[in-house]
């Protein structure tokens, strides 16, 4: 009987809405998040980061600005600087007090307790310092009762043209406020100037986000074998809900045959997604579209890979990709869907979704917004000659678990990421010593293996890496990524699957401490995760 639950838990949704972190129903139209953009090089911003249980018992996140918009797209060009207030409105953590007095603030920038009330940010790809007030998440915990905290940050002038996220990173509790919905993108602009081809055309921002099934428990949801064909997440676009077991796609109001430009982000706590626009001619055929890539992880590609046709797109959590597509004719059944990813026995179930269905006509909307022309001159990647230079130094590190009942994977799972030859553990915020030390201006070879049997994916913060090898097979792309995917294992191979980057530590902006992990955030919460301190450059 308790998988008859969200079958009335999805029915329930339609038309319903939360009056906190409002949400659309099941069905809805694709809208795009808000924007705000910055004037004469400054965007000040004032969050109010709240929670809601709705009627469901799902728990729901998001950033609210003080005119009530939720979770906007913050819009920054290089050189400007971003000053955001974030003021936590969640409620104290198992009922404890929360601080009322308006100066009340614990010490943010300290080790402090972390509680499921507890928050921060973290301004994912941006290569901005990780210190207080401005890129850290080891020791700024922002409190319930707490004043405004103060972001302030100022966007390097060779930052990469492209689409950036921000969300919560507290660890232990970054999963749960993730899957809620809190999370956004952030565009620094001028794309049309390092890849001319998307000048002048109609841009859209669509928002990949996960969230917990309702009214299926956390052991009946994928992983342990008991019930395959349910899915472990449920999924949105732009907050429209695409729940199980109903699958209601949202809808897209396209203009027919209009060449659109897309920035897509993978803001999911948990989910791959394998991205394809499938069109029918006619009812018997069926025909995946072209997808031209024109940037990953918010950095233009190069020529060669923005000429590879592909039609599909893997995004693992946290990734992003921003393409070029050709809506269809007008009337024509037309699909965005994601693709069944295999994430290994272990791993969870991320089955074959229909996000949304694209609905073709002259008289749909306008794309929200159209790219600038493209004006005189090319924006230099600061990127360009990663793959020519030598490194300083060659790393292994390794994903493992733990399993304290293999007949309950999902349980009492303890997961490590682990580098070299030292012991696997669990991640400590308490640590003492980072477990990587690197000198700036350096470059360093990781190779990074998966002896488990599910999925991982690596994500380092403030920096970019560029793929050298997949399984011992050389890679030559010029595509830059701050995330990627790491296959499951199968428990039987003599070899793990594995991945070689260059880490490029060159940047002065990222002398500090700051973190590597899983982005599966499952696992990160779980322990998979590693400190690196990037130490300036000692003078003779």
């Amino acid at each position: 009987m308790r998988y008859l639950a969200p079958l009335l838990f999805a029915a329930n949704m339609l038309g319903q809405q939360a009056t906190v972190c409002p949400r659309p129903s099941p069905g809805a139209a694709v809208t795009p998040p808000a924007d705000l953009r910055s004037s004469n090089g400054l965007l000040r911003v004032d969050f109010a980061l709240r929670t809601v249980v709705d009627g469901y018992g799902l728990t729901l996140y998001c950033y609210v600005t003080s005119d009530g918009a939720q979770s906007p797209t913050l819009r920054v060009h290089p050189g400007d600087e971003i000053v955001l207030n974030l003021k936590n409105e969640l409620p104290a953590a198992n009922g404890g007090p929360v601080h009322d007095h308006a100066h009340h603030q614990a010490n943010p920038c300290g080790r402090g307790v972390v509680t499921a009330s507890s928050t921060n940010l973290h301004f994912h790809g941006l290569d901005v310092p990780p210190v207080c007030h401005q890129d850290d998440v080891i020791h700024t915990l922002i409190q319930p009762g707490d004043r405004a905290f103060e972001y302030r940050l100022r966007i390097p002038a060779d930052e990469p043209p492209g689409l950036y996220w921000y969300h919560p990173h507290p660890h232990g509790f970054s999963e749960r406020q993730v899957l809620g919905g809190a999370s956004g993108a952030l565009i620094v602009e001028g794309i049309e100037r390092a890849a001319p081809v998307v000048a002048g055309l109609p841009e859209r921002v669509l928002i990949l986000r996960d969230q917990l099934i309702g009214g299926v428990a956390e052991d009946a949801t994928g992983g342990d074998g008991e019930q395959p064909w349910i899915p472990s997440r449920d999924l949105s676009l732009n907050y429209v809900p695409i729940l199980y077991p109903l699958y209601k796609p949202a809808v897209m109001e396209v203009r027919p045959r209009e060449r659109q430009f897309w920035r897509v982000l993978n803001a999911s706590a948990d989910t791959f997604y394998n991205l394809q626009l499938l069109y029918w001619p006619n009812a018997d055929t069926q025909v995946a579209q072209p997808l031209q890539i024109v940037a990953i992880d918010g950095v233009p590609v190069g020529v060669d890979f923005a000429a590879a046709e592909r039609t599909s797109i893997l995004l693992p959590p946290g990734s992003r990709a921003e393409f070029l597509m050709t809506t269809p004719p007008a009337g024509m059944y037309a699909q965005f869907l994601t693709q069944r990813y295999d994430n290994g026995p272990l791993g969870d179930i991320d089955s074959y979704r229909v996000l949304a269905n694209l609905r073709s006509s002259p008289d749909a909307p306008a794309a929200p917004r159209t790219l600038p022309a493209a004006p005189s001159g090319a924006t230099a990647l600061r990127f360009a000659d990663l793959a020519s230079l030598e490194p300083v130094r060659q790393r292994k590190l390794y994903f493992s678990e733990h399993l304290e009942d293999p007949a309950h994977p999902k349980q009492n799972v303890s997961y490590f990421l682990t580098e070299g030859d030292a012991p696997p553990k669990v991640f400590d915020m308490n640590f003492t010593k980072p477990d990587v030390t690197v000198t700036q201006g350096t470059l360093e070879d990781w190779t990074i293996e998966n002896r488990a049997e599910e999925s991982h994916v690596f994500h380092i913060h403030q920096l970019h890496f560029q793929l050298l090898e997949r399984e011992g097979e050389p890679v030559s792309e010029s595509v830059l990524r701050d995330t990627i995917d790491l296959p499951y294992w199968d428990g039987k191979s003599a070899r793990y699957p594995t991945v070689k980057i260059r880490m490029d530590f060159r940047s002065p902006n990222i002398v500090g401490m700051f973190l590597y992990h899983c982005h599966i955030l499952e696992h990160e919460d779980g322990g998979m995760m590693g400190s690196i301190e990037v130490v300036p450059v000692t003078k003779e």
